[in-house]
């Protein structure tokens, strides 16, 4: 065990527990797509874990960027009053 942990432990401050770490490793790797569809029965380290979840986390942000690019620029070109235009609206309410 760490010296941190220990020390943490022997001054009772509340820190998480190493099986609420596991509990909520587990719980990311059934949310993320790459980890969740792997076909194999060995366990994955938290570690890559944690890793898959920040690459999985910046693809959804670029994912978004370019949904708000493409809608952007969807809404410049279409005619304000279309029905194209009114059903932009209406999805973004």
């Amino acid at each position: 065990m760490s010296s941190r942990r220990s020390r943490s432990r022997q001054s009772g401050n509340s820190r998480i527990t190493e099986d609420q770490i596991a509990d909520l490793v587990s719980k990311l790797q059934q949310l993320i797509p790459e980890i969740r569809n792997r076909r194999s029965d060995k366990q994955v380290s938290a570690s890559k874990v944690l890793q898959e979840t920040c690459n999985y986390i910046r693809s959804l942000h670029r994912e978004v960027d370019d949904l708000s690019q493409r809608l952007s620029e969807l809404l410049a070109s279409s005619d304000t009053d279309s029905d194209q235009a009114a059903i932009i609206r209406s999805l973004l309410m």
